[in-house]
């Protein structure tokens, strides 16, 4: 058995897909609080702040509907394990992918910068998967 398969707690996975469209707006609120602050803090200092506040916002608009609807939906009932490798390496990828593709062509950000946002954007995602997990676990997602 795998270690997430035996955690009694709401999994998104199993949620039928009418009850995912509730938890979307809520999930969505919660993630860009999250996030938005690590990627204030932790994107190029190159890039205003209007730009990491906007990043904090679109990236999430962009992933979190794949991960809480299409990706939950097609790992209905399956393992819990393998539909957070799946979303929880879908999100920063493609994050990270809009990220390269909203700021490539303007020569704001040299190589370390590149690398250094990236990493900001990973560790934005990590955190919202770990409080995710925490309110999942104590019982705050069972609030819908």
């Amino acid at each position: 058995m795998l270690l997430f398969d035996e955690v009694d707690l709401v999994q998104t996975q199993n949620l039928p897909i009418s009850e995912l469209w509730y938890f979307l707006p809520f999930g969505y609120l919660v993630t860009i609080l999250i996030e938005t602050p690590i990627l204030v803090a932790g994107l190029s200092r190159k890039l205003t702040l209007r730009q990491k506040l906007a990043s904090g916002v679109w990236l999430t608009a962009c992933t979190y509907p794949i991960v809480v609807i299409v990706l939950a939906t097609i790992f209905y009932g399956r393992s819990r394990a393998m539909y957070l490798l799946v979303a929880e390496t879908f999100a920063p990828a493609a994050e990270c992918a809009l990220f390269w593709l909203a700021f490539r062509g303007r020569d704001i950000l040299k190589t370390s910068d590149w690398v250094r946002s990236f990493i900001a954007i990973v560790i934005a995602n990590l955190a919202s998967f770990g409080l995710g997990e925490i309110l999942g676990n104590t019982g705050w997602f069972g609030l819908f």
